[in-house]
């Protein structure tokens, strides 16, 4: 049995922290918000206000955070409060404890933002007075829990082996595909992008949806027949390579033409310029480095 602290118990930290306490862990809550501490005392449930770890054996700590957008920036307001408090925690610690980021942000936060804030108010170093991880979470809101209990993915990072095993100890026998990296940034873009490209695909098709919109055609069928007939779709490994155009006849003619098409059509398409446009960069790209190399060589 693994002795647990969720630091911010939104939707993601009562979930993990359930799913925890399910698997037979001793979990501990904590959050600022009066009202949700109550509502988890009204389940029988460990909840405080104060993250306190005098006396406490080794423990994780995750931090489930709120990290919202404010325009096109992360708000880390609540996530570096939420992380300087674990640090004043670790100062009195006596404990091994190891502190795992599971909340979603940009890539590079775990040790440029996590660990610097944890180190000044604790007064200890990474690897020597506490252990630091990645492990993002994939929890959709309204089946949170089922999630955490049932992945379909565990990501974990970090730069101590050892804290990346025990970590897989920890989370492994929930099931589920299990990848490790050493840079906690990784996994943070692993989280980043995999919202992005659901989000990505939900705007592909709509942008469909509104062509099929204007030629009077039903999109259903229509996208349930690429979903089987695009490499894109049923091949996980297909365009993931990154660094390279797109190539060949097809994919430049019809990602050209077509755009020559919803303007027929009065459409505005900006995800599919966007695409051309995201290919016209590398083919420059590629050029410039032809171009350099060429001249190392002459």
């Amino acid at each position: 049995m693994a002795r647990i602290f969720i630091v911010g118990s939104g939707v993601v930290g009562t979930a993990t922290g359930k799913g925890f306490l399910h698997a037979g862990h001793q979990v501990t809550f904590i959050d600022i918000s009066h009202q949700r501490l109550e509502y988890l005392r009204s389940q029988e449930l460990d909840a405080r206000d104060v993250l306190d770890l005098r006396n406490e054996p080794d423990a994780f700590i995750f931090l489930t955070l709120p990290t919202p957008n404010v325009g096109h920036r992360y708000d880390l307001t609540a996530f570096e409060d939420g992380t300087a408090s674990v640090g004043a925690a670790l100062a009195d610690a006596t404990g091994d404890h190891t502190v795992v980021v599971r909340s979603t942000v940009p890539p590079g936060t775990t040790e440029g933002l996590v660990q610097t804030l944890l180190e000044k108010h604790s007064g200890k170093c990474v690897g020597e007075g506490f252990s630091l991880a990645g492990n993002p979470e994939f929890l959709r809101a309204a089946t949170a829990l089922e999630d955490f209990r049932h992945p379909w993915m565990t990501v974990i990072a970090s730069r101590s082996n050892r804290t990346v095993e025990r970590l897989t100890e920890l989370l492994a026998p929930f099931g589920g595909e299990l990848r490790t990296f050493s840079n906690p940034a990784a996994a943070e873009l692993v989280k980043c992008a995999h919202n992005i490209y659901n989000a990505t695909k939900i705007s592909f098709w709509n942008e469909m949806w509104l062509v099929s919109q204007a030629l009077g055609l039903d999109l259903d069928p229509i996208a349930q027949t690429v979903a089987r007939s695009a490499e894109g779709s049923y091949n996980p490994l297909y365009g993931i390579r990154g660094g390279a155009p797109y190539g060949g006849v097809c994919l430049p003619k019809d990602t050209q033409g077509f755009l020559g098409l919803a303007e027929s059509l009065n459409l505005d398409m900006p995800l599919l310029k966007a695409v051309v446009q995201v290919n016209d960069m590398l083919i420059e790209r590629a050029d410039r480095e032809a171009d350099e190399l060429a001249a190392e060589l002459a």
